[in-house]
Parts: C-alpha cells; sequence; structure tokens
C-alpha cells in the first residue's frame, strides 16, 4: 500500500506592515481613547498640565466638507475634542488630493506642530491624510517622492502618527502603505507617494458611518473593494495570507452589496459586509499588487473626470474577460485561470462547476452587477476612440506588472473600447 501523499509545502512569502484594527458598530467612540494610549510616542510630545487633557496636543483632523462634520457623529467628535484636546486643526478635502494640496497643507500646518493626525472620510481624504502625515516633520515636497514623476526620491520620515476613519468601503485606503495623488489633465497623472512609515497607527472602521452613502457611492465604491479583492487573488505575488483574505472579502462583497445598495431590512448587515471587504482588500492588495483594472485607472483618472470606483465598476468584468481569454489562447496552464474558478464557485455556493462553467459565471456575475448598479461607460466621461491609443500608452504601470498575464496593447485597446 503507498503511502498517502505529503500536502504540498507553503511558499515563502513576507507580511509588509499593518495598522492596528478596530472594526465593528460603533468604534468611532473609541477614537479618543486609542489616540490617548499613543500620545507619548508622538514626535512633540509634552506631558499634559492635567489629566483632563488626555488627547495629543496639537491634533489636524482632515476630513471632507460637509457630510462626516455635518452628521451626529461629527457633532459628537467635534465635543469630544473640545473637551479633551488642548488644541486642534482642520484640513477640509474636497475632490481627489493633488501634490499641490499637499504641499500647500504642510506648509502651512508645520508651524502648529502637529503631533498626530486623524483622517476622517473616503479613500482621498485618507489618502491626503496619510500625505500630509508623512510630510509635516520633514517638510519637502511631496512630488520628491511620488513614483514615475519627479526625483523619486528615498523617504526618510518620520512620519506623524495617523489614524484612519474610513467613511465609505471602497478603496481600503485605511490598511495601505500608499497615498494616491492626482494631477487632472491632458498631462495628469495618478501616482502614489508610498512607504511603509505612511501605514495608519489605527484603522477604526465603523460600518455606522457608512449609512449616509448614496447608491452611485455605494457602487463605485462597493465594485473598487471587489476588484481589489479579486486582482490581488489572481495577481502572480499572491500568497496564503492573502488567499485566504481575499476569498473572505469576496463572500462579504457577495453577500453585502447588492443588499446595501438595494436598501430595505438588509441594508444595515450589507454595510459591515462591505465596510469587511474594504478594509480586507487594502490589505490584499498592499500585500500582493493589482492587475489590468488598476493599470487602466491611472490615465483613466488623469485624464478625464472619473471617480476611481468608477473606472472599477465599468472595467473589471472586460478586463477579467480579456485576461481569462488571453490566458486560454497562450498560457492555459497560468495558475490564475483556477482561481478565477474559485472565485466564480464562491459567487455562486453550493452548485457543482467545472473550472470553464465557474469562470462563466464569473463573468455572468460581473455583467450583471454592472448593470444592476447602473455603473456608467467611459464616454460619459468625454473618452471618445482616440483617446485608446493615449490611455494605453500610459497604462503599463505596477499594477500591470502583477496582471496575472501580460496584455497587448491590442487586447488592452479592446477592453477600453468594449466600454466606452
Amino acid at each position: 500500500m503507498s503511502a498517502p501523499a505529503r500536502p504540498a509545502a507553503v511558499a515563502p512569502f513576507a507580511i509588509t506592515r499593518l495598522p492596528r484594527i478596530e472594526f465593528g458598530a460603533g468604534s468611532l467612540r473609541k477614537l479618543p481613547d486609542l489616540l490617548a494610549t499613543w500620545e507619548q510616542d508622538c514626535p512633540r510630545y509634552r506631558p499634559p498640565q492635567s489629566r483632563s487633557s488626555p488627547l495629543p496636543q496639537r491634533l489636524l483632523l482632515v476630513t471632507g466638507r460637509r457630510s462626516f462634520m455635518e452628521s451626529p457623529h461629527g457633532q459628537w467628535l467635534r465635543d469630544e475634542l473640545a473637551a479633551r484636546s488642548p488644541s486642534w486643526e482642520h484640513l477640509v478635502v474636497e475632490g481627489e488630493p493633488s501634490p499641490q494640496f499637499v504641499d500647500e497643507a504642510v506648509a502651512r500646518l508645520r508651524a502648529a506642530g502637529i503631533d498626530a493626525v486623524v483622517g476622517i472620510g473616503g479613500g482621498s481624504v485618507l489618502d491626503a491624510a496619510k500625505a500630509v502625515a508623512g510630510l509635516l516633520v520633514p517638510g519637502n515636497s511631496v512630488m520628491d517622492h511620488l513614483e514615475g514623476v519627479g526625483p523619486e526620491l528615498p523617504y526618510r520620515g518620520p512620519a506623524t502618527p495617523f489614524v484612519a476613519v474610513p467613511t465609505t468601503a471602497g478603496t481600503g485606503s485605511e490598511a495601505t502603505k500608499n497615498a494616491v495623488l492626482s494631477v487632472c489633465g491632458p498631462q495628469g497623472f495618478k501616482k502614489s507617494f508610498r512607504d511603509d512609515q505612511l501605514v495608519a497607527r489605527w484603522a477604526v472602521v465603523d460600518p455606522d458611518l457608512l449609512a449616509t452613502c448614496p447608491p452611485d457611492l455605494i457602487a463605485a465604491d462597493g465594485m473598487d473593494a471587489f476588484t481589489q479583492l479579486l486582482e490581488s487573488f489572481v495577481s502572480g505575488r499572491a500568497n496564503p495570507f492573502t488567499d485566504a483574505l481575499a476569498l473572505s472579502g469576496l463572500a462579504s462583497v457577495r453577500d453585502g452589496l447588492l443588499a446595501w445598495h438595494e436598501g430595505g431590512a438588509a441594508a444595515s448587515q450589507g454595510r459591515a459586509h462591505m465596510a469587511y471587504a474594504a478594509l480586507l482588500s487594502g490589505i490584499c492588495l498592499a500585500q500582493t499588487g493589482l492587475g489590468a483594472v488598476h493599470g487602466l485607472a491611472s490615465p483613466l483618472g488623469a485624464f478625464f473626470p472619473i471617480p476611481h470606483g468608477v473606472v472599477c465598476g465599468t472595467l473589471v468584468e472586460a478586463c477579467t474577460r480579456a485576461n481569462i481569454d488571453a490566458m486560454l489562447a497562450r498560457e492555459p496552464d497560468n495558475a490564475a485561470l483556477a482561481r478565477y474558478a474559485q472565485a466564480g464557485r464562491l459567487l455562486r455556493p453550493r452548485t457543482h462547476l467545472d473550472d470553464g462553467a465557474a469562470r462563466g459565471v464569473l463573468l455572468a456575475t460581473l455583467a450583471d452587477w454592472t448593470r444592476r448598479l447602473e455603473l456608467p461607460r467611459l464616454s460619459a466621461f468625454g473618452m471618445c476612440t482616440g483617446d485608446i491609443p493615449r490611455v494605453v500608452e500610459n497604462c503599463r504601470g505596477s499594477s500591470m506588472k502583477t496582471n496575472p498575464v501580460l496584455l497587448s496593447d491590442a487586447e488592452v485597446a479592446r477592453i477600453l473600447k468594449a466600454r466606452l
């Protein structure tokens, strides 16, 4: 009788820095006490004058213009800061942050002696807060460090302690080390300031903060989270740790996205599923890289006024189809084909499907979600056929390098044409 086969060895992998995580409804209420626990780590720590002022002595709060600050949550936080923090500044972020915005904020706020930064908002707010926190002490321009533009000097730090509180469920910025900054226009770009020191000290993920998201934002951000999970799962740098998180996150999108988007009795549970999925998507992408959808999102978001989540939502089905077709034609033994099939089975559980049928389920589900979530086409933002070569020319950034298969320029162009 032959000996049983040994299980395959776990391949080596490495996990970079992660934030400490506080997840759950009502977790925003823990924020002041969390800040107080690492007061002495602040670069300009000064002992408090009294026990009634336990928060960092000078705090920077970064938010959007209205939605959080005018909510009951915002009023509660303002009252807490007034009672417990001797001094705090407020930085408002509108739209996607630019390098100029970050540099101007740093120049204005350096003299305030900020001890800690709290970002509360969507991905743009968290990215802006992360970049500002990274440069308040060094004081130089963020252009010194942006990937693909400028001198790309190494970041030395130190970063000012930072806590991230997401109010949308999409980017996963609360768990990543990169701050995405944009310049929009014909010569525009969307690039990352990236370093392990920029990772938030705490990620406070409270699904209750998602309650006011409108349906179009739920759709775009939810598909961004899904795309990040799927691209991480099929990435050439995927590993067993990220696989477990990605599959858990994909199941949460399956169970939560449409329930939240459509409202009704299941909306609250859907919000919690999507807050969890978005958090996992950020953890995964930080470890594995992404793929063709995000490779295209960079030039599309730079050249046209297309929100990042909309780019992901409108392209993920077409990019997934292109990847599968390319691997079947040129790399039929590529392990990502089986991974796409595994994702398809997860979206339709308790049904036996061979790999081909499971990949078909994945593509059909993505097409159905694109329709039901009413994700607009690229032409709705002014893109036309003549713009395709310029987008293709500028899509070969870091995300394309971890796509599971090398797509030709012609294949990338067909993806864009399919979603015009």
